[in-house]
């Protein structure tokens, strides 16, 4: 292998702790294989799991081999680490549906093709039919209470009297532990990749694969995708940023990281992208001269939805993103309007009704942009209304399908930034 693995990690954000194992070492003898686990407890994953998949991603681009590991059985127990209450269980079919809804989304991050090609792994396969005894005798016994009760994440939560940690919770760190083993056994995988949360978890793995079978196992941590409060970006947390195009419109995602903060934009662009540091630097002297041009955030935002969504939809959100700042939005294609329309409140029209004309009073009230015909006429004689980013002054003229984008919509303006639209049932 040519890289230093944990070289790359740290030059592009990506490392926060390793474990004093030899890895380096070992990255440089052999092809190793890395796994990250994603428990299906929604279904869909989020941005923040994005660090674990960066983790994987660079590991391949350096020669190694990626596990992914669907947490089909684990998701049904919810890790309690860094959480302040315990997550509602979901049923065994609830989990495997969101299993393979996260599979799915999962192979398109990485190379799934020749000798390094990502394998895809489900834990229910070995958890689910797992033996009580068998487990407590052959596993469980290998970890000390002591130690368990010591983790931070742990301690959190047994000194919170109205919550506490229930025992189904507790055993979360021996079922990850064991997953690690089975990794090893099955595809002699010997590093675990996650988000600094997981750190007790990974190494109770490694002290378990030390201990069972006398093998030397690794452990790598990234830090923790946080808002600029400090938050951790993540579902439980209420401000999660899902892959799932349907819970999170593409258009939202793009928006958000146009408007990320100066002082974060390049740490995203080494950590969410695979631009090479140069490109990165360069960006960041070029911004420097414009501050106002945004080239960090725009690079950024294109990067990122093609690596969810692809190059097409990426394309079409930029095309949406230029008509929603006061582009000429007449020859739009159906996929951009339909990024654009994502992205404001609409009310439905029906055909006929637009080939009479709809009066455009009554349009604006409709679309959401005033409460009435007299705030609306208002808007129009004060010159704030804007049909398909052209500005209209008559209060007395109607909209038809002459309007219409694509022959599916008519894109109105209050203002500078306050959308709606009428939309053809």
């Amino acid at each position: 292998m040519s890289d230093d693995i944990l070289q790359v990690l740290q030059e592009r954000g990506l490392l926060y702790q390793a474990s004093e194992t030899g890895l380096t070492e070992a990255a440089r003898e052999r092809q190793l294989l890395v796994y990250c686990g994603f428990d299906p407890t929604a279904p869909s994953l989020h941005v923040g799991h994005l660090m674990g998949v960066m983790l994987l991603a660079n590991f391949q681009r350096c020669g190694h081999r990626p596990i992914i590991l669907v947490g089909g059985g684990t998701g049904l127990i919810g890790d309690p680490s860094f959480k302040a209450s315990e997550r509602p269980l979901i049923s065994l079919e609830t989990a495997a549906a969101n299993a393979e809804r996260i599979r799915k989304q999962l192979e398109g991050f990485l190379s799934f093709e020749g000798p390094n090609g990502a394998i895809v792994a489900n834990n229910a396969d070995w958890l689910v039919p797992v033996k009580l005894i068998e487990f407590l005798r052959d596993t469980g016994k290998h970890f000390s209470i002591n130690a368990m009760i010591a983790k931070e994440s742990v301690r959190a939560r047994l000194e919170d009297r109205e919550q506490g940690i229930s025992f189904t919770e507790f055993t979360y760190m021996l079922l990850q532990a064991y997953d690690y083993l089975q990794l090893y056994d099955r595809h002699a995988c010997t590093v675990q990749v996650g988000g600094s949360d997981q750190w007790g978890n990974i190494v109770a793995g490694v002290d378990l694969i030390r201990r069972a079978r006398g093998a030397q196992a690794h452990a790598v941590t990234g830090p923790l995708l946080t808002t600029s409060s400090g938050q951790k970006m993540g579902k439980s947390e209420g401000n999660a940023l899902w892959l799932d195009p349907s819970m999170t419109p593409p258009y939202d995602m793009f928006q958000y990281w146009i408007n990320v903060d100066d002082r974060d934009v390049e740490r995203w662009l080494k950590v969410f992208t695979f631009l090479p540091l140069s490109e990165i630097a360069a960006l960041a002297a070029e911004q420097a001269q414009d501050p106002g041009s945004r080239v960090m955030q725009r690079r950024l935002a294109r990067e990122i939805v093609t690596f969810v969504h692809g190059a097409s939809t990426a394309a079409a959100v930029e095309r949406a993103a230029a008509i929603l700042f006061g582009g000429d939005p007449r020859n739009i294609d159906q996929q951009a309007l339909g990024h654009v329309l994502s992205a404001m409140p609409h009310a439905g029209a029906g055909r006929d009704e637009l080939t009479a004309g709809v009066p455009v009073l009554q349009a604006v009230v409709r679309a959401g942009l005033a409460a009435s015909n007299s705030a609306a006429r208002t808007l129009v004689s004060q010159g704030g209304l804007y049909v398909n980013n052209q500005r209209w002054d008559d209060p007395k003229g109607v909209l038809t399908t002459a309007q219409l984008l694509c022959g599916r919509a008519i894109v109105l303006r209050s203002g500078r930034k306050s959308y709606g639209a009428l939309v053809v049932e």
